[in-house]
């Protein structure tokens, strides 16, 4: 059996996204809407930094699930697939993280 990916997380809410909100929580959240979306994902975002910041391993891996669950709900209601996402990875780690934020503050100007 492969191991669980982002992907199968991807394809599960998308599937989830089909149902009905008494049957499923992702749903609930895709019906609430965008701004509802984004509350919970940065809800998440700050119980991750507070389990990271007291060093709770259980907690870290706990929120850092949270977290990662929220913004794949908030990328399918955005219409914006993992693979975007994960090609965006992929261009800027062919140089150095200096290297590529700079270009992006030079690109600013």
């Amino acid at each position: 059996m492969d191991p669980f990916s982002l992907d199968d997380l991807a394809a599960i809410i998308s599937a989830r996204g089909r149902s009905t909100a008494a049957a499923s929580y992702t749903k609930s959240l895709l019906d609430a809407g965008p701004a509802r979306c984004a509350k919970k994902f940065g809800e998440e975002a700050v119980e991750f930094v507070i389990a990271a910041v007291e060093g709770d391993r259980d907690a870290i891996v706990g929120e850092s699930a949270d977290v990662l669950y929220h913004l794949l709900v908030a990328l399918h209601l955005r219409g914006v697939p993992l693979s975007d996402v994960l090609g965006e990875l992929e261009r800027r780690t062919r140089q150095s993280g200096l290297e590529e934020k700079a270009s992006r503050q030079s690109a600013l100007r």
